[in-house]
């Protein structure tokens, strides 16, 4: 597999030099700056290309290789507003990424919220730090702070009333600060959440169930897959994070049933899967070797992180992001079946026979811990898991 690296831009606090030495051969960028809905031009598309590349006289080494993400508007996901302009902008922007040779573009179709945790810096054994969801504080912030109508009726008596114990022993500085972490979406993006926007937002997918919400996605499928199949690309659609329904929205790409309706419903080598084992391995039924066995053709783009997950209460859980060794999904399983993938794609003389993939998330080690960054997204907790990935590959080898 390639080895990349993500790099929100000139606001990461990672540089390039940095990102350079871990080894990584590839970059996964965005333009995070331009608003969701509008064209991503010519010229923005290049400037980034030049701050990952270098000059050539100066080239970095890296290549920016995948697009993370294109992001599909909420009024696409709904199809309100401005949808149908959106998907001509998003048709505007496959034809100038493909224009700068960039032929991996990953979204999502999370409704409202990217990936959601309660804990941005949760300690773990060693001093180090990591991501971590909370379960009963999720459904405290819900019940309690967003008080969505229905609530209530989402969870179990226990489960609500540790909720409400958990709830009234937090001041209301600890309550804004786990509403700060729930609402803040993805790093880097343009969008960043408060209360009243989560209320009014939830509000716009009143009469959106899971059937529906899957219509809107295969609607959007057919928009933009014939223009990304015409141009060579491979659109790949992230998992939800986690893989369970958040705040009554429905949550349509979780599972491998739900990946298989995604690419049948627009059969085409442009309409595909970011494989990221993170999310889909909070799902304690998930089974990496065997969803690469089903949908592995399919798999453009792959996230190789781990979690270990608590017992499931109501359909949900809590789960701590581990090392990337360390968690409940079997990386060396993994990472076996997706060379056997590529194996399999070479000997048919596929063109994208390499699939890209990035250490994802990771803990904050040594001095990550006395630096600013993104969430997530560490210098030394990352390589450490590239490391490990790297070696895993190369036994496999």
């Amino acid at each position: 597999m390639r080895e990349t690296w993500r790099w929100f831009g000139p606001a990461d606090e990672i540089t390039i030099p940095e990102i350079v030495q871990t080894g990584a051969q590839g970059i996964v960028s965005a333009l995070h700056h331009v608003p969701t809905g509008e064209v991503w031009s010519p010229a923005e598309i290049a400037k980034r290309k030049a701050e990952i590349e270098g000059a050539p006289d100066a080239p970095s080494g890296l290549t920016w290789d995948v697009v993370e993400s294109l992001p599909v508007s909420e009024a696409i996901k709904t199809q309100t507003g401005d949808w149908r302009a959106h998907f001509d902008a998003y048709r505007q922007s496959l034809h100038h990424l493909a224009a700068a040779g960039i032929k991996v573009i990953c979204y999502n179709f999370m409704p409202v919220l990217d990936w959601t945790r309660t804990d941005l810096a949760h300690p773990v054994p060693g001093g180090g730090r990591a991501m971590h969801f909370e379960l009963a504080d999720f459904v405290g912030f819900d019940l309690f702070t967003l008080a969505r109508p229905g609530a209530v009726d989402d969870y179990p008596d226990d489960l609500r009333e540790e909720a409400a114990r958990r709830h009234a022993a937090r001041s209301e500085a600890q309550q804004a600060a786990l509403a700060r972490n729930i609402v803040a979406g993805l790093p880097g993006a343009a969008e960043h959440w408060d209360i009243a926007d989560v209320r009014a937002a939830l509000a716009s997918y009143a009469g959106i169930d899971a059937a529906r919400l899957r219509t809107h996605l295969a609607d959007f499928l057919s928009e933009v897959v014939p223009t990304a199949e015409a141009l060579g690309l491979r659109l790949c659609c992230h998992p939800d994070d986690p893989p369970f329904p958040l705040l009554g929205l429905p949550r349509i790409v979780s599972t491998a049933d739900d990946y298989a309706s995604l690419v049948a419903a627009v059969p085409s080598p442009a309409n595909g899967i970011t494989f990221c084992t993170g999310s889909l391995g909070v799902d304690p039924g998930f089974d990496p070797a065997s969803f690469i066995a089903r949908l592995g053709p399919h798999i453009h783009f792959v996230h190789l992180r781990n979690t270990m997950r608590r017992p499931m209460r109501g359909g949900r859980c809590s789960f701590t992001e581990s090392a990337h060794l360390a968690g409940d999904t079997d990386m060396v399983a993994t990472i076996r079946a997706l060379m056997a993938e590529q194996a399999r794609r070479a000997d048919e003389g596929r063109n994208d026979a390499i699939i890209p993939m990035r250490p994802d998330h990771g803990h904050a080690l040594l001095s990550d811990l006395d630096r600013p960054m993104m969430p997530g997204y560490p210098l030394i907790g990352r390589m450490r898991g590239l490391a490990e990935l790297r070696g895993i590959m190369a036994a496999c080898r």
